[in-house]
């Protein structure tokens, strides 16, 4: 078998990847329970799983309902330091039993390996999402991507059953390439799947920022040469490690922008809940800043001011809403004030996905739209950008409006109804915004709670399985 060809950068890479230098970082990361178990982490952590605790998830060990196989547990020592104050971030990155007494959910969630034409890369949306490191600095125990995460075999498309592998940029830059030539050719539309040109990479995983400077700069330069025009960052090291983002990676982003002006980057980044930013009193209570606002953790702060001193740096907050972390009006409130005051624009919030265990994790999606309803009154318009949203196979969908009234004579909807608006199709631009109105059900974590409610289908997220309205029953 010949060697594989390497990816060659250019000589405005190599220029720019020679002023790079990687950062020294002590993440003091504890990695899995042994250490808990044998009283072996430093003094201060011993207590933060309780004996009982402990017990409880020792006695899963080695069975089907094995948690660390499941998700592998991680902690960094500034995490920890921070969840010793909040109850939400304990239940954030603690493992517990709950997780593993209903193991139903997808190991492929949103059929990713359907859109992924080549290793590492998720080709579903406009953009393309590449996965470039398998780990994070801690692990949220209801990770989106704990198939990634714990390297667990999934079956592929073509019957091959196999862990998801990373990207490697010589792969990715000739998909880019190829994509975009067709695309040109044949006036602005792939032949085969009719998108338009790639403009926009994801990098995700895992944690870009687990990665040398060098490494993610590797990236940036072959993908700007590639012709991609945005290039996100998903990281959620500013909750875990704010540190990582220091005076090395800053100058590699500005010598970055020097090489590349015109590639826009947006770093989005996941805070669940304002405890993982702000700062407390000895109390427990959230200490107001003299100039308006709130205190920030130190640490947390710089690195914020720092991207935000860059206009060619968007950033971007997205988290889920998940049981006992961040189910709290009140708490997203704070979180959305103080993210925009700071520079931080509120982008998403998700309904839990159909991972393997999700059940431990989702609200039902109309308490979902019902908090975030709550968390934005009082909010100014800038302050509310952020959606509700739930990424159904088709695409990802917005939970626009839950209503309260009744519709009387419309079957599924005598206790009002849940309308569902196309964000973005997997198939074509152009159903986006279709939407689909469903009886409401309370308990509904899934699209699969409303099956047997689907009042109007426009956007075919229940007609694609067969499931059809039932106003279409009811003429037959």
């Amino acid at each position: 078998m010949a060697p594989k060809e390497k990816y060659i950068p250019s000589e405005t890479e190599k220029a720019f990847l020679s002023t790079v230098t990687n950062g020294k970082y002590d993440r003091e990361i504890i990695t899995g329970l042994k250490k808990f178990v044998d009283g072996s982490v430093p003094q201060d952590m011993q207590g933060f799983y309780s004996k009982e605790e402990l017990d409880a998830i020792m006695e899963l060990d080695g069975t089907d309902k094995d948690l660390q196989a499941r998700m592998p547990v991680k902690i960094t020592r500034h995490y920890f330091e921070q969840a010793l104050k909040s109850k939400a971030i304990q239940t954030l990155v603690k493992a517990s039993p709950k997780e593993t007494y209903d193991l139903d959910g997808a190991e492929d969630p949103g059929k990713q390996m359907s859109y992924s034409p080549v290793e590492g890369l998720i080709h579903k949306y406009e953009l393309g999402l590449i996965y470039v490191a398998s780990t994070c600095s801690a692990h949220c125990r209801f990770c989106y991507r704990e198939e990634l995460i714990a390297k667990k075999e999934i079956t592929r498309e073509d019957g091959t059953v196999a862990a998801k592998g990373l990207a490697k940029i010589k792969d990715i830059v000739d998909y880019v390439l190829e994509h975009n030539r067709l695309v040109d050719e044949n006036s602005g539309r792939h032949p085969e799947t009719n998108r338009e040109r790639l403009r926009e990479i994801l990098m995700s995983g895992g944690d870009p920022m687990v990665l040398g400077n060098k490494n993610i700069a590797q990236w940036l330069g072959a993908l700007s040469e590639a012709g991609i025009e945005s290039i996100r960052i998903g990281t959620k090291e500013l909750a875990f490690y704010p540190e990582r983002f220091d005076e090395t990676f800053f100058a590699m982003l500005d010598a970055f922008h020097e090489a590349y002006p015109q590639t826009n980057l947006r770093m989005m980044v996941h805070f669940n809940h304002p405890d993982e930013f702000l700062a407390k009193d000895p109390d427990g209570n959230y200490i107001e800043h003299a100039q308006g606002g709130l205190e920030w953790i130190p640490a947390t702060r710089a690195s914020v001011k720092e991207f935000a001193r860059r206009s060619w740096i968007n950033i971007d907050n997205q988290s889920p809403i998940i049981a006992g972390i961040n189910d709290d009006s009140d708490a997203l409130r704070i979180m959305q004030r103080e993210l925009k005051r700071n520079g931080v624009e509120n982008h998403y919030f998700f309904c839990g996905r159909d991972i393997v265990g999700h059940k431990a994790f989702n609200v039902p999606i109309e308490k979902a739209w019902h908090i975030l309803n709550e968390s934005q009154k009082g909010l100014s318009g800038v302050e509310a950008h952020a959606r509700l949203s739930i990424t159904h196979y088709k695409g990802k969908t917005e939970v626009a409006a839950v209503t309260n009234t009744l519709f009387p004579g419309v079957k599924g909807g005598e206790n009002g109804v849940v309308i569902f608006k196309l964000l973005r199709s997997a198939a074509d631009a152009p159903d986006r915004c279709k939407v689909t109105i469903v009886g409401r059900n309370e308990e509904a974590i899934w699209f699969s709670g409303y099956d047997d409610r689907v009042i109007m289908d426009e956007a075919e997220l229940f007609s694609m399985y067969d499931i059809q309205p039932l106003t279409a029953i009811a003429a037959e």
